[in-house]
């Protein structure tokens, strides 16, 4: 185990460059890097990469679904430390499908794909980590570039995701945010007691499902049209009299809205869990509630608009907070302590309207 954790980030380009690279491809987990402490912020960091390398190939329309499998496979391979593949390897033979131009994608497709381009920078960086935050971190990253591979595999036909129930959603949304939730968990598990360990690994699916349904129902429109993936459950669609490759067609624009809705109060129901993940989670390691408490809460104030106004998604292309109730609630967080008790008060206020400092 590391024995000496950092209370500042060493001095090290490539964990630099890491921490540069996150602000260009998430929001989200930009802020949550921001506000956490050493170690743990640079285990988050390039733990977070290392995923996202993954997701941009299984997001990537312009590869054909065979040749994702393979790439997806040979990065997982790299990543094996018992494997003799090379990450070098995974880069030769995704550099055919790297957009030769910056303008040939907008601005934050060219930053995910320059995150697979220096997938050694980031592979060699997570190498540099502690034996103890590799051990945590390879397991979960593993079975998310496992998972995504064999979504694309089953869909290979279909040019794109379609996912059919609910219960493969599900599924679908523990590879992408359920395995990153576990790398967290994995981090974090062993410095409490058995006890309030067992309380994070119950409730850590839950957390991670909360916020990737949200995610999933705010992205509709840009999914469908970007990536040609359609994540609402077709079942559901044809209850709404909507075919999957129809999602964002104007006449389907109320029925689409409709599953949104459904899907929305669907996450919804895994408020409990995230909240007892929260308030179990501890604060060593440069861990702070913070940085888990600020994207539940912003997934809980997402799921309000889109209750309130799913149609926009559709028809606008997305919904989100206002950039006023995002900088609100990082300040709140920054000015004084917020206890774990207040994250319930702020719950219910979110749930309801949009968050303002008193």
């Amino acid at each position: 185990m590391d024995t000496t954790p950092p209370t500042e980030r060493r001095v090290d380009a490539d964990l630099d460059w890491c921490f540069e690279a996150v602000q260009g491809v998430s929001r989200t987990f930009a802020i949550t890097i921001d506000v956490l402490e050493e170690p743990m912020a640079s285990y988050i960091c390039v733990g977070y990469l290392l995923c996202r390398v993954a997701d941009t190939v299984e997001d990537a329309g312009h590869i054909p679904p065979e040749e994702q499998a393979r790439l997806l496979e040979l990065y997982d391979r790299a990543l094996d430390p018992d494997d003799e593949t090379t990450v070098a390897e995974f880069r030769e033979a995704v550099d055919p499908w790297l957009p030769a131009e910056r303008d040939e994608v907008d601005e934050a497709d060219a930053e995910d794909w320059n995150v697979v381009a220096r997938a050694p920078r980031v592979v060699a960086t997570f190498e540099s980590l502690g034996e103890d935050a590799r051990a945590a971190i390879y397991p979960p990253v593993s079975e998310l570039v496992g998972g995504m591979a064999e979504f694309v595999d089953r869909y290979a036909d279909e040019g794109g995701l379609r996912i059919r129930t609910i219960d493969e959603l599900e599924e679908y949304c523990w590879y992408a945010a359920g395995t990153v939730g576990e790398l967290i968990t994995n981090l974090l598990a062993q410095d409490v007691d058995d006890r309030r360990a067992e309380v994070l690994r119950a409730n850590a699916r839950g957390f991670a499902l909360l916020l990737q349904l949200v995610n999933v129902a705010k992205d509709v429109s840009d999914d469908f049209r970007e990536e040609n993936n359609v994540y609402l459950p077709a079942a559901w669609l044809r209850e709404h009299g909507v075919s999957p490759s129809n999602v964002t067609d104007p006449e389907n624009h109320t029925a689409v809205a409709g599953v949104i809705r459904r899907v929305t109060d669907h996450a919804r129901g895994y408020m409990d869990d995230a909240q007892r993940y929260l308030e179990a989670l501890p604060e060593s390691r440069g861990n702070t509630l913070e940085a888990w408490a600020i994207p539940y809460l912003l997934a809980v104030g997402t799921s309000r608009e889109l209750l309130d106004r799913p149609e926009d998604v559709v028809e606008e292309g997305g919904v989100k907070v206002s950039r006023s109730e995002v900088m609100g609630l990082i300040q709140l967080f920054k000015s004084q302590d917020v206890e774990r008790e207040q994250i319930d008060e702020l719950r219910a206020q979110l749930e309801d309207e949009s968050f303002s400092p008193s």
